[in-house]
């Protein structure tokens, strides 16, 4: 057998921000061909060390050396890098909402014909890379009436649109239901065995490490801690890769829990919602459900289910038109029109995109984190600065926020750690019902299970908490029941001693007409 060929090192990369130094020393070595994974906690540096190497922390700003193809890299920005044939696919989405899916997958590399763009091409070779993808949409199509999955697609189709050598993905499948994230993974293998494409894979998601990783590096603190290779001889050890991860074994991945489960707080009868964009297509049809204090419910569905739009509904009509159907909260029938009489009503919702809805990225910590306990943490219509620092630092403690401090703004963190602040800024505001919309994803193992013992808390408090996900093993996890969720129909409620992935799964693709 033929020894493998280096495509790629890095030597003794250290990076700074200011008097935090995020990298020191990291080393990583790829070899041709081969899908590679880097492993680590939120903060651990994975992101920082892929923007150093694409070229988005140029040359200059770090210190160190990038030999890509035997030769010394000094790129001074993302299209240097791409010109090699490295093309980084980003955690957080960088699409332009008001284009269509064929402009955004040609954007910057548009296809001309005597220096006017050739749309009927275009569209063409867009529609072929949506086959190849596996994403049956219209190129036409809006990016802003897509899933926060399927962009996910569409970020891949438009890395294939480059010459590429190296593709880098940073949380590829963070998005995805299982279905689309196996589909993905066989699209990376595709690359590698068919047309000899190197990977660098982030992910937290450790079954599918084990599935598709042929080496592992790991990163803690910021300073690589080991490398892990993989072969059919010698499959993943994960209880190993996690103690490298965490520096620390977790004997379990789900906390041991108990529910006391009491009244019923949250009951919500033939909720049924339309479509805004067509008002004849029905989203959600019918649903019927309950949750009761200190349970914890899962919504399980694959991809256009309707999970997340019956969540947004449901909190002040933020998804929506032709709303009917009547939400009883403590036995009261509620009339909840806007998000603010959502919040009154003890209503909280963690969106599942944290950049759009969750988060202003353009304010710190401490203003992210009270935006929704505004009138909790006043006193006479003004806000009480004291009160505001004591209750974002508790949580940041809480929940493990890898900050400076809450005075730091909350784009620069990692996108674990801002989903950590999503939570936060629920959390404070005590709500009776919490619905967490993929409360996990983008979040390294360590800190999954402390978000779990977070959402046990909120259980063992009394709350009411619905978790939707597209890990059954994480509903399967921490759920006391779960509902399954199919064109908008919940097809069945699942108690814990029924908790099977095969069983979830027929529920979640029965038809209407089998109910």
């Amino acid at each position: 057998m033929a020894e493998a060929q280096t495509i790629l090192r890095m030597r003794d990369i250290t990076k700074t921000f200011g008097p935090v130094k995020a990298l020191t020393d990291v080393n990583l070595s790829v070899d041709r061909g081969e899908i590679h994974a880097i492993c680590g906690e939120n903060g651990a540096g994975k992101s920082t060390l892929m923007n150093v190497l694409s070229g988005v922390y140029p040359y200059g700003t770090y210190s160190g050396d990038i030999e890509f193809e035997g030769k010394i890299c000094k790129y001074k920005n993302i299209k240097d890098s791409e010109e090699d044939g490295i093309v980084i696919i980003h955690q957080e989405l960088a699409l332009i909402p008001f284009l269509s899916i064929a402009e955004n997958i040609f954007l910057g590399n548009e296809t001309q014909k005597n220096g006017v763009i050739n749309w009927e091409e275009t569209r063409a070779k867009a529609q072929e890379l949506l086959d190849r993808v596996g994403l049956p949409e219209d190129p036409d199509t809006k990016i802003m009436d897509i899933g926060v999955g399927k962009q996910q697609l569409v970020e891949i189709a438009k890395a294939l649109t480059k010459d590429v050598k190296l593709l880098i993905l940073d949380e590829p499948t963070a998005a995805l239901n299982d279905e689309d994230s196996a589909h993905l993974l066989g699209l990376i293998r595709d690359l590698r065995d068919n047309h000899g494409v190197t990977s660098i894979i982030i992910s937290h998601k450790l079954n599918e490490i084990a599935a598709i990783a042929d080496n592992i590096t790991i990163i803690r603190d910021g300073s690589t801690v080991g490398v892990m290779y993989i072969d059919e001889e010698q499959p993943l050890d994960t209880d190993e890769l996690i103690r490298k991860m965490v520096g620390r074994p977790l004997t379990n991945l789900y906390p041991v829990h108990e529910s006391k489960v009491g009244e019923e707080i949250l009951r919500v009868e033939n909720w049924t919602v339309h479509s805004p964009l067509d008002p004849e297509r029905v989203i959600v049809d019918h649903a019927n459900f309950h949750v009761r204090a200190g349970e914890i419910v899962g919504f399980a569905g694959l991809m256009g289910a309707g999970r997340t739009e019956m969540a947004m509904s449901l909190f002040g009509h933020s998804y929506g038109v032709g709303i009917s159907g009547d939400m009883y909260v403590h036995g009261k029938k509620q009339n909840i029109k806007s998000v603010q009489q959502a919040i009154n009503a003890g209503l909280a919702y963690a969106t599942e995109d944290r950049k759009s809805y969750g988060l202003n990225l353009l304010q710190n910590i401490r203003e992210n984190s009270s935006l929704a306990s505004l009138m909790k943490l006043s006193s006479r219509g003004i806000m009480d600065a004291n009160a505001e620092r004591k209750a974002v630092e508790e949580y940041r403690h809480g929940f493990n926020i890898k900050c400076q401090n809450i005075d730091v703004n909350v784009g620069t963190l990692s996108g674990g750690n801002q989903q950590k602040v999503v939570l936060a800024k629920w959390v404070i505001s005590d709500p009776d019902i919490l619905i967490l919309d993929e409360p996990t994803r983008g979040i390294d193992v360590g800190a999954k299970y402390e978000i779990y013992e977070i959402i046990d808390r909120m259980a063992d408090a009394g709350k009411a908490v619905v978790v939707i996900s597209s890990e059954l093993p994480e509903l399967i996890g921490i759920c006391d029941r779960i509902y399954t969720v199919n064109q908008g129909v919940i097809t069945a409620d699942v108690s814990k001693e029924g908790f099977t992935q095969e069983y979830l799964m027929r529920c979640m693709t029965k038809e209407k007409e089998e109910i």
